[in-house]
Order: C-alpha cells, then structure tokens, then sequence
C-alpha cells in the first residue's frame, strides 16, 4: 500500500505524520547536542533564543508563524486554506522541540570530536528521514517546509535543491540576527549548520531512492 499518495486522511497517515516531526525535532537537539551549531531548520529561532534566552521551542513557534504569512504571499491565490493551520502545526512543532531538547537533556554538549561526528552525522540523518516521513502526508506542512515546498513549485525546482538553497538563506539570516544584536557571529551557526545545509536535501534524496527501489513507489516531496 503507497502511503505516500494522496487519499483519505486516517490514523496510519497522522500517525506518521506526528512521528516524522518528532523526529525531525530529535535529529535537531541531537545536532545541537554536537556542540557545532544548530541545523538551518532552527538557526534563526536559535539564534534569538540564545539572544534573548527564551526557551528555543517558544521562539520556533513564534518564527514558524512569521513563515506561514511568508508563504501566503508567495502563493497568492493558490495558498490553501488548510494551510492556516500551520499556525497550529508550528505551536505542535515548538513544543516538540522542547520535548526533544528535555528528552536528550542527559546527553552533555559533544566535548570530542569523536562525539561530535556521532552527533552530527545522526543528526543530519533523522532530520532528514523525519522530513520524509511526514512530508509527503499531504496533510500540514510545518512552515518551514512549506516555504520549501512553494518555492520548488514556483521555480519548478526538485524539493531537495530548494531546500538546499532555503537552508543556506536561513543560514544567512541567523548571521545577520546575531551579528547585529551581539556584535559576533558565535552560537548558532557551525560545523553542522553549513554540513546540514548542504546535506539534509540530498539525504532526503537518497532516502527517497532506497524508498523507490523497495517499494516501487516515490514520495512527491512537492504536494501540497
């Protein structure tokens, strides 16, 4: 059975859904755990969480509403009116966040570049199975993905090299916001920031290509 296309909304479908954002968030604080950076899904909402030391999962809520608005005038018309409720996937999607960074609170920052390898790269690969995961739903997209989403419709691009582009502009952005409030570019962006960048869209790629052979199936990472 092709869970990945488009029919009834059941229990199997959310639940795969709820389980590919808690992933993601899992993959998240493990990248954060590295103690080289934030991943690019969460720099900004890092970035001013270490400003103003808010929990990071408040400022993810707040900073997942602001893209909802983003996406609704990159859409115009064709913007859904499902897709309001990505306000409230992005409050799920905040507390997540929190939930995994308490869930990994007995993990200490990577202090060995032996640990710092394990977290990263495991890092990378949950985000990116977790954006597999609960992607091709077709249910709610966090805003951050849907941002990703209508851009590759947009420029006709494959979601994977869009979201290799939109994580290197949030890359940027998150600089920016420390750059201009702290005067230094320390905290958020690192090692695993510019690897995960580059890396997440092509993982989610690969994953996608061992999806297909197995099951004869692909996942459109572009539905919505």
């Amino acid at each position: 059975m092709n869970f990945f296309s488009w029919g009834k909304i059941n229990f199997k479908r959310m639940f795969r859904y709820a389980v590919g954002l808690f992933v993601m968030n899992i993959g998240i604080a493990l990248s954060i755990k590295s103690n080289l950076g934030s991943t690019p899904v969460v720099a900004v909402p890092y970035a001013i969480s270490l400003i103003t030391s808010v929990d990071l999962g408040y400022c993810n809520m707040i900073f997942q509403g602001f893209l909802v608005l983003v996406e609704l005038i990159l859409l115009g018309r064709a913007f859904k009116p499902k897709h309001f409720l990505q306000f409230f996937v992005g409050v799920i999607f905040g507390i997540f966040t929190s939930l995994s960074m308490f869930i990994l609170s007995f993990l200490p920052l990577a202090n060995s570049l032996t640990f710092q390898i394990i977290f990263l790269i495991s890092g990378i690969v949950l985000l990116a199975f977790g954006l597999f995961l609960y992607v091709p739903m077709n249910a709610v997209p966090v805003s951050v993905d849907g941002v990703t989403q209508a851009l590759a419709i947009l420029t006709n691009q494959s979601f994977a090299k869009t979201k290799i582009i939109f994580d290197i502009s949030m890359i940027s952005i998150s600089l920016n916001v420390l750059f201009t409030f702290t005067g230094h570019i320390n905290g958020s962006v690192g090692i695993v920031t510019i690897i995960a960048a580059v890396s997440i869209g092509a993982t989610v790629k690969l994953i996608n290509i061992v999806y297909a052979k197995i099951s004869g199936n692909e996942a459109d990472l572009k539905k919505m």
